[in-house]
């Protein structure tokens, strides 16, 4: 039966987090070597009333300045990595002082910040750095839909950071406890590949499908993704795939957090106090094979009507969620060429200072993820349209894939992406995802060489 025929549905979603514990209370963080911690997770709702779930001890944390580390991936000591790198800067993890796993909604992102603002509100912090990204951190990772349980925050109970020239560690209770011993590292071996959720000839019909309904006005732009499996002969070590990705794709946010592990180019939001940034990414080619063929794939990208019009949706979207928070916006003209290892994409920057007026809370780097998803570049205009669209033809719940993953502080500053070219890792098995724009000109056949280009970045981290 084509895809077509199927009847809208809604996503059969899995709970990308950790189970309860069998009395129904959140899961029992771990200290940083894997024994249990002290800390404990608190709800979302205020502590009054809170029957059945306990307030977190009030966490000790200190920032301390370090010599300069090196390799940031290097020093992880297990393969329980939290990460979020770019040209070697950046934040790793291990640990965990407190996790929470939110249930589906669209208050997900505002409940996980009530949520973190309490727990780094009671806590004391000795912070000797000052900088973005030291003090208490926590990485997290959301579901793209908003029907779908499973998005994450974790605070590691140590983290390292580099940035502008300045290297700090940042620990929860007793710094010694962040000294353990490194385990080795595994490569993956033995990969074995599978199909996903829909074959390949499925998957273009679903992109017919697709075209058919917005060349009837239904929509202007849809975003279709598919998986792909594989199964290595024993478990996979996220801290080989980091230092793969880092070094391949040295140009995108190399991210692991809670199991899914990827290279971004797009930045969906960073913040710095009142300044903000985004990358915007949506139309993309391969690269050529010489120079020459670079250059000439590079220029018919910027004149491609197709790519061209995929992309203004997604640069429309976001310039018309900042703009009113903002004093000032700054929109590049017109797109230019992101160049990475194995594609290259339309990028338009945007900059800005955020609104003086309100609450910085109001503003801060959680609230600015919350206000920006899904963004056309990987849901489509308009979006309700879009998304019922996605969950009718994609025949897979997409989990965390698309949706933000990044970091926050406790001063409301981080910088979040959204999860593309990423994989979910289970023990030996990997999942991995890629997505392309669907417009009115859309082939099915050169949609789905997208998506295998896309898939290469994380096939190369597990079989390099």
């Amino acid at each position: 039966m084509i895809l077509a025929q199927r009847r809208p549905r809604r996503p059969e979603c899995r709970h990308a987090g950790a189970a309860p514990l069998p009395d129904g209370s959140p899961d029992t963080p771990r200290d940083l070597c894997g024994g249990e911690r002290h800390v404990k997770l608190t709800g979302v709702e205020p502590r009054r009333g809170n029957e059945g779930q306990s307030v977190p001890d009030r966490l000790a944390v200190r920032t301390v300045p370090v010599a300069d580390p090196g390799g940031l991936v290097d020093r992880l000591p297990g393969p329980a990595a939290l990460a979020w790198v770019r040209h070697g800067d950046g934040l790793v993890g291990w640990g965990e002082a407190a996790r929470i796993t939110l249930p589906a909604g669209e208050d997900r992102f505002t409940a996980g910040e009530k949520w973190l603002r309490e727990l780094f509100d009671r806590a004391t912090i000795d912070d000797q750095v000052a900088m973005p990204g030291s003090g208490p951190v926590a990485f997290g990772s959301f579901t793209f839909d908003s029907t779908c349980d499973g998005s994450v925050l974790v605070v590691p109970g140590a983290v390292l950071g580099r940035r502008a020239g300045r290297a700090w560690l940042t620990t929860i209770g007793d710094p010694a406890d962040s000294l353990c011993p490194a385990r080795p590292l595994t490569a993956p071996s033995e990969v074995r590949w599978h199909d996903g959720s829909l074959p390949a000839p499925d998957w273009e019909r679903a992109v017919a499908t697709a075209v058919g309904r917005i060349r009837s006005g239904r929509l202007g732009k849809v975003v279709l993704a598919r998986d792909l499996y594989a199964t290595a002969s024993e478990d996979i070590d996220v801290r080989v795939l980091l230092n793969r990705l880092a070094e391949r794709y040295p140009d995108c946010y190399t991210f692991a957090c809670a199991g899914l592990v990827g290279a971004t180019p797009e930045l969906l939001i960073s913040r710095q106090d009142d300044d903000i940034s985004s990358l915007v990414l949506a139309g993309t080619i391969p690269r050529g094979r010489d120079a020459e063929e670079d250059r000439a794939l590079g220029a018919s990208l910027l004149s491609s009507a197709k790519e061209t019009e995929e992309h203004e949706y997604a640069v429309a979207g976001v310039r018309a969620t900042l703009a009113p928070l903002c004093d000032e916006l700054t929109v590049d003209g017109r797109p230019s060429l992101l160049r990475l290892a194995n594609v290259q994409h339309l990028a338009t920057a945007i900059s800005g200072r955020l609104a003086r007026a309100g609450r910085a809370a109001d503003h801060s780097v959680l609230s600015l993820v919350a206000a920006l998803h899904p963004t056309g570049a990987v849901c489509g205009t308009p979006t309700e349209v879009a998304m019922e669209l996605i969950r009718e033809l994609e025949g897979m719940d997409r989990g965390r894939y698309a949706g933000p993953v990044g970091w926050v502080d406790a001063r409301g500053n981080g910088e979040w992406g959204i999860a593309l070219r990423c994989a979910e890792i289970d023990g030996p098995r990997a999942r991995l995802f890629a997505g392309g724009g669907i417009v009115s000109g859309s082939d099915p056949e050169a949609e789905l060489a997208e998506t295998q280009a896309k898939f290469r970045p994380m096939q190369f981290a597990l079989e390099a």
